[in-house]
């Protein structure tokens, strides 16, 4: 009996290792290459009228990627065409104003707020990013980053 329960035991921390795992291999991946990212327009969070994204989130982005020694690979566009390229594995991370309220959570995992902002009405925002389903050791890595900064909004 004792042997049957170490070997139980055994098997449940070897399965406990994974955890939190990333079905697509997305920290794996990203880790020493390069993170695949949306960006919508939304000053002043993220603004791609220049040359190349800016704002408070495209650094936090940048940061990130530095962290885990990625580049950074941008894709702008609307909100609905970034969230259904995340949705399908075309990208990793989704920025651009998101707050907790988003319409999105159909297609994307959101992390926790990392931030807050008070629109023109003086309503608070609570900030989000938008990550694949599923990739939760990447959720998990991006979540622990966002927890170790300052607010960016």
């Amino acid at each position: 009996m004792t042997a049957l329960l170490a070997a139980v035991l055994a098997l449940a921390g070897a399965s406990c290792s994974n955890f939190p795992a990333d079905p697509e291999g997305t920290l794996e991946r990203v880790t020493d290459g390069t993170l695949r990212v949306g960006v919508s327009h939304s000053p002043p969070a993220t603004n791609i009228k220049g040359a190349e994204p800016t704002g408070p989130e495209t650094d936090l982005v940048r940061d990130f990627a530095a962290s885990l020694d990625a580049g950074v690979e941008w894709l702008e566009g609307g909100e609905e065409y970034l969230m259904e390229a995340l949705k399908q594995g075309d990208l990793d991370l989704v920025i651009g104003g998101l707050t907790e309220s988003t319409p999105w959570t159909d297609k994307a995992a959101l992390t926790a707020p990392y931030a807050e902002s008070t629109n023109r009405w003086g309503q608070t925002r609570k900030h989000v990013l938008a990550v694949r389903m599923g990739e939760n050791a990447f959720l998990t890595t991006l979540e622990e980053f966002l927890a170790g900064r300052k607010p960016v909004q």
